[in-house]
């Protein structure tokens, strides 16, 4: 889970998090999202906190990096899943 624990996951394959601020009247074309932000090596400008990204391997391995999108992309299908849960642990509360 992105922003949580010791050693969170800092690259999230996602255009929102991992693409800095745009300057006035930059654009941002696709080929140029790939050398300038996709596969830069550092973490996210922005943090997507709370996002459940993919998760390790069937070796328990995880490469944060954000190419590796199968481990790094924050999907509704895994979000949604812990909300559910969540929203049950909360209302026993």
């Amino acid at each position: 889970m992105v922003g949580f624990g010791k050693n969170p996951p800092t690259q999230a394959h996602h255009r929102g998090a991992s693409v800095s601020i745009l300057k006035k009247g930059e654009e941002v074309v696709c080929a140029l999202s790939f050398t300038q932000w996709f596969q830069k090596d550092e973490p996210n400008p922005n943090e997507l906190t709370g996002a459940i990204l993919g998760g390790p391997d069937i070796n328990d391995k995880f490469n944060d990096k954000r190419w590796d999108s199968p481990k790094t992309e924050p999907c509704t299908y895994i979000n949604s899943l812990a909300a559910g849960a969540l929203a049950k642990l909360a209302s026993l509360g």
